[in-house]
């Protein structure tokens, strides 16, 4: 594994809680081993995300996206080694009809709503170990990735510096291409290896609001380090877009001042295309 980024255990995450709040706090992402979904589940899923970046342009061109950053993204000039999909809400009826627009078979399709569902579950039982918070009404947003390296690209970045803006991401990477790195609590960044059978967990901004800035959202980005066709499935946790997101009491302490003003998700992710913020700046200046 990757030597320094923490390694948290789903099964021992009861008993040993402290070493989650120190990982986000200090790192802001994690290792999750012993997460409970079957490997040959997520195989599947990594093998129908393959399938969908392999439908003609043509097809892919009609998933549309509900919000700026959603639908399908082809290469641009701007990052033409990444091609993308995004389903902002991935309710069972969104990815359905996701699948009906990219004719995947019925096995695809299954496999679609199977994965997302347990995932969705995954990560709102890993935030609820955060504090005692009622994560059932939050959405997830899925986002296959996919990044075409060749010999020329290699030192080039897949993917620039930049901090997620939901609550947590949990990432399945690629098995055998890396490039992923994140920024440790030196401020230097860091390979993050690939590991078969884990997920990667990354805390976003909206998790740096909600703590009053006790979590961490972690710096990470995507580098070209060899020549292949690099996969990665992202789903990320994040409240409905008008939800006012303010400190839990938690990480609350006396006579402490706010360090982040409350905010909506839709006017902090609108502040950060607007401004073309990448790296939780728009944090401090969003405001309700």
């Amino acid at each position: 594994m990757d030597g320094q980024i923490p390694v948290i255990d789903l099964q021992k995450i009861q008993k040993e809680s402290h070493l989650l709040r120190e990982a986000c706090k200090l790192w802001g992402c994690f290792r999750l081993i012993n997460h409970g979904l079957p490997f040959k589940l997520m195989a599947e899923m990594k093998s129908t995300m393959k399938a969908l970046f392999d439908r003609p342009v043509e097809i892919k061109r009609r998933i549309k996206g509900e919000i700026e950053i959603s639908g399908y993204r082809p290469p641009s000039k701007l990052n033409p080694l990444y091609e993308g999909f995004s389903i902002y809400d991935a309710s069972p009826e969104a990815v359905s009809s996701f699948c009906t627009d990219l004719q995947l078979t019925p096995q695809q399709r299954e496999t679609m709503l199977i994965y997302v569902k347990a995932v969705s579950t995954l990560a709102k039982k890993v935030a609820s170990f955060l504090a005692p918070y009622n994560f059932e009404n939050w959405l997830v947003e899925i986002r296959p990735n996919k990044y075409s390296f060749t010999p020329e690209s290699i030192g080039s970045h897949g993917a620039i510096i930049h901090t997620d803006d939901g609550f947590l991401t949990i990432l399945q990477d690629d098995e055998s291409i890396g490039g992923l790195e994140v920024m440790d609590p030196s401020g230097s960044f860091v390979s993050v290896d690939p590991a078969l059978g884990t997920f990667l967990v990354n805390l976003g901004d909206v998790a740096t609001g909600w703590s009053n800035g006790e979590l961490r959202n972690v710096q990470h980005r995507v580098q070209c380090k060899e020549a292949g066709m690099r996969l990665s499935i992202a789903v990320f946790l994040e409240p409905p877009k008008d939800t006012i997101i303010e400190p839990h009491p938690q990480f609350l302490k006396p006579n402490q001042p706010l360090r982040i003003s409350p905010f909506t998700h839709k006017q902090l992710r609108n502040t950060r295309v607007a401004k073309n913020l990448h790296v939780g700046e728009a944090l401090y200046l969003v405001r309700t």
